[in-house]
């Protein structure tokens, strides 16, 4: 049997697997190793598993993962996260739609010092969809706003889905984190400008709630300060490069506590809550790296990616829809695995045939963190979509899942349009990369 129709059989195999919703870093390390197996030698295999595993835990650029993390669950567990909402709530709350436009801009500005997709949602449906709920607004464009929204937290850095495409793709991660600012905020601004034009047409999804005088907003800043200064010095000593990735995330993580002791906000039950989140999704994150890698060894000795990379060279397409059809593939794909999982899997079949195109690596980078993010909102996988769910259960009572998903349309329309942007005029992603280099 060929290499490569065993990697054939290995990746059908695998899909099958993933069916029975096996864990995904699982699946991809056990077939993985057994395909290795067959090809070189089951002796190799073990020595591939071992390595790779200890080498996804003990490598040192990874230390930014447990970080960031760590710095997320300390801002959300000392109410960071609420304040964020409070003040975006006084700013944009009394025009129509302007929770829902509050939740946004405070999904986005929490993933600042989250960098997970799932935790700014559900942070974001406890904070927010009660607040919705009291002023009448409509369960779709609610629920919808809290699980778009919280895809932002995959783009805003610090972002885990950046910080692994940039360890398997050998890219600077500085140069990732400070590429998807513009990106970020962008799509926030599209996300208001489609909740605008929603409420527009239809008034009673989203009715005006309070008014603040100015005074009262400009208050509301003034608990954001320490936050802030801890986002500029973490980020903005990475930007100019008196950081390391690594020394930037233990900066925010030791910011973000000294904020919450400081505040007298940080209790010790909910400080060893944070930790307990920060090693569960540590870990989860680890092993899905260590699986990954194992499976890309695989497909390396199936040559599998070098043949697509040879066969997409040879195609007479020009390169703008070659582009389009890798995009349309991670967009498909994200409707049935895991964004990150997908990531992973792929990025060792694609990432060579985008370089060979010309493309600028971090500017891939980005536009497949954006069409990841459209994965963690459609059906039928739709992460963030269960998430809001299952959390709303405790906060407002159930809503229907079709709900969440109907309410998500208008903002998937406006990722589209943002990737679209951002393929037009790729400086957007780059001018800022450019600058720190």
């Amino acid at each position: 049997m060929s290499p490569t129709l065993v990697g054939i059989l290995g990746i059908i195999i695998m899909l099958i697997i993933f069916l029975t919703k096996m864990s995904v870093a699982y699946v991809m390390a056990l077939v993985g190793f057994v395909g290795f197996g067959i090809l070189i030698s089951f002796d190799g295999a073990l020595s591939l598993l071992s390595r790779n595993i200890y080498g996804s835990f003990s490598a040192y650029e990874l230390t930014t993962i447990p970080l960031f993390i760590l710095m997320g669950q300390i801002a959300f567990n000392s109410g960071i996260s609420r304040r964020l909402y409070a003040t975006a709530y006084r700013f944009l709350g009394s025009v129509r739609g302007g929770l829902a436009m509050a939740t946004v801009s405070s999904c986005t500005a929490f993933g600042a010092v989250c960098g997970s997709s799932p935790a700014t949602a559900s942070i974001m449906t406890t904070v927010g969809m009660p607040e919705m709920r009291r002023y009448k607004y409509q369960d779709d464009l609610a629920a919808g706003s809290v699980a778009s929204g919280g895809g932002l937290g995959m783009i805003m850095p610090p972002s885990v889905v950046l910080i692994i495409y940039g360890v398997m793709t050998e890219q600077s991660i500085g140069a990732l984190f400070v590429a998807g600012i513009i990106p970020a905020l962008l799509l926030t601004l599209l996300f208001i400008i489609c909740i605008y034009l929603v409420c527009l047409r239809y008034p009673e999804k989203g009715p005006a709630g309070e008014k603040f005088s100015w005074g009262e907003r400009i208050k509301s800043l003034t608990g954001l300060v320490d936050t802030l200064i801890v986002f500029l010095v973490a980020i903005g000593g990475l930007f100019f490069g008196f950081f390391s990735p690594t020394e930037s995330a233990a900066v925010g993580a030791a910011g973000v506590l000294i904020v919450a002791v400081v505040r007298r906000q940080l209790t010790w039950e909910k400080f060893v809550k944070a930790l307990y989140e920060t090693l569960s999704t540590s870990c989860m994150v680890m092993f899905l790296i260590a699986g990954a890698v194992v499976f890309s060894k695989f497909l390396a000795v199936t040559r599998i990616p070098f043949d697509i990379a040879s066969w997409v060279g040879a195609m007479d397409l020009p390169p703008f829809m070659i582009m389009g059809v890798i995009v349309m593939i991670y967009f498909l794909g994200g409707c049935f695995m895991d964004s990150l999982g997908l990531i992973m899997l792929t990025i060792p079949i694609f990432f060579p045939v985008v370089t060979n195109l010309g493309y600028d690596p971090i500017w891939f980078g980005i536009i497949i963190v954006l069409v990841a993010e459209m994965g963690v909102i459609t059906p039928p996988v739709g992460i963030n979509v269960y998430v809001v769910y299952g959390v709303s259960k405790s906060v407002i009572g159930e809503i229907k899942l079709e709900t969440i998903f109907k309410g998500i349309f208008p903002f998937l329309i406006s990722v589209v349009v943002g990737i679209g942007i951002l393929i037009m005029f790729p400086q957007l992603v780059l001018v800022l990369p450019n600058l720190m280099y």
